[in-house]
């Protein structure tokens, strides 16, 4: 009898500890489930001169991730062909990518991304919600994310007359000119070509329309130029505060909402670098003028992810200048030839966009 107790006694330890081990295996198996969203690949899909994209890419490089890029060429209009409408229905960059998540605003990305990844080893860019900084940075990214980038950026372009220090050159407005005018006529190709993508297509072409009529209107531009005067002289008075914050030689210095570089500073950072590319950057801060927002910048130049993702040579100068080149050798060179012949040009035009912009950035 007592024989029967112990083993019985045995057995039932013996299932205990079956369980017990079955449970921790569950257990074990749920935690990839519950960390799948974060092992995933992150894929983005943008253009290095698209002003969103530049933004996203900074906060994936602030934040430390690993992701894939994918340049889709503005100028080769990759982005209105039929396999990219079919992942934004807009057709405009940057697209994110995680696991079965596609997103196609930039709002909705950056958002995304710091809730997404959280963990210690992960630097947060937005404060915890309800704290003072949180919405510090929360009302800055608000004022310069509603700013009209895409009407500054093609209004300069299109009208240099009213740029100080661009670093455009004069005749891209030419070609880009004429760029912009058949993106219409190949819209409307390529809402005939594609059916299922027919709306997507007319809906772009809309939105074109009601764009150019705006960014190619020299007076609004120079009203909505006005306006930003209004939003630098918030961002100088809240960078004045900072300095006043730590008034103490040789201490850390502070950036827009804080000690930290946040959400508003990637908004902030991408920003004046964008103004100073269109020849803004003389009329907004500098001699003498808002001497915070200058030496705001100057760090931001120096940062290691800004000039990691946007140190480079600016290469608007091919973009403006050869966009049916490289269409014709794209469609047209898959030989050996061809390719010699694109990549020569490709050389070529690089060697002079160096030497230009070396030339531009020596005199400013």
């Amino acid at each position: 009898m007592l024989k029967m107790a112990t083993v019985s006694s045995n057995e039932a330890q013996d299932e205990k500890e079956m369980l017990l081990k079955k449970e921790e295996g569950l257990e074990m198996l749920a935690e990839p489930e519950s960390t799948k969203k974060k092992e995933c690949k992150l894929v983005l899909y943008h253009w290095t001169q698209s002003f969103n994209s530049q933004k996203v890419r900074l906060a994936i490089a602030e934040k430390g991730l690993k992701c894939e890029e994918y340049d889709v060429s503005l100028p080769l209009s990759e982005n209105n062909e039929p396999w990219f409408m079919r992942l934004s229905p807009t057709g405009e960059v940057p697209v994110l990518v995680h696991d079965d998540q596609i997103i196609c605003e930039p709002t909705q990305i950056l958002d995304y991304l710091e809730q997404t990844f959280q963990d210690e080893k992960t630097p947060r860019l937005i404060p915890e919600v309800g704290s003072t900084y949180y919405h510090r940075v929360q009302h800055y990214r608000e004022l310069l994310d509603s700013l009209p980038m895409d009407a500054y950026t093609h209004g300069c372009i299109l009208h240099p007359e009213i740029t100080v220090d661009s670093h455009i050159p004069a005749y891209a407005t030419t070609r880009i000119r004429a760029q912009i005018g058949s993106m219409e006529s190949e819209l409307k190709k390529l809402a005939e070509d594609n059916p299922e993508l027919k709306d997507a297509y007319i809906a772009k072409q809309r939105r074109l329309k009601t764009k150019l009529f705006d960014h190619d209107n020299v007076k609004f531009l120079k009203k909505i130029l006005d306006e930003l005067e209004n939003v630098m002289d918030q961002v100088e008075t809240e960078l004045q505060r900072r300095a006043e914050e730590t008034p103490e030689e040789g201490s850390q210095q502070a950036w827009l909402c804080g000690e930290f570089f946040s959400m508003a500073d990637v908004s902030l950072a991408v920003t004046l670098h964008r103004l100073k590319f269109l020849g803004l950057s003389r009329r907004y801060w500098g001699n003498g003028a808002r001497v915070n927002l200058e030496t705001y910048y100057e760090r931001v130049l120096d940062r290691p992810t800004f000039r990691r993702v946007l140190g480079h040579v600016n290469n608007i100068l091919i973009s403006a200048v050869l966009p049916t080149a490289f269409r014709v050798a794209k469609k047209r060179a898959p030989s050996f030839i061809g390719m010699t012949v694109l990549i020569g040009m490709l050389g070529g035009a690089t060697y002079f966009a160096f030497h230009y912009f070396k030339r531009r950035l020596l005199v400013s």
